[in-house]
């Protein structure tokens, strides 16, 4: 009798210690590409011709007696 309760002593005791470090927990890395500083984007590309056709298609014509 002494010897299966040395055995299971001996077996609970490797046991804890074989699970006292708790889960292995893996983070994946996160990599953030950033745009460079010169990035112009669209709006500005579509506000030039707007700004040209409103500027070159008004009429001047303010004759209105």
């Amino acid at each position: 009798m002494k010897k299966l309760v040395a055995m299971t002593l001996a077996a609970s005791v490797m046991a804890s210690a074989a699970f006292a470090g708790g889960p292995v927990i893996i983070e994946d890395e996160v990599v953030i590409v950033e745009e460079p500083a010169s990035s112009v984007g669209i709006l500005p590309l579509l506000l030039i011709p707007i700004i040209l056709c409103v500027a070159l298609c008004s009429d001047d014509n303010n004759n209105t007696k």
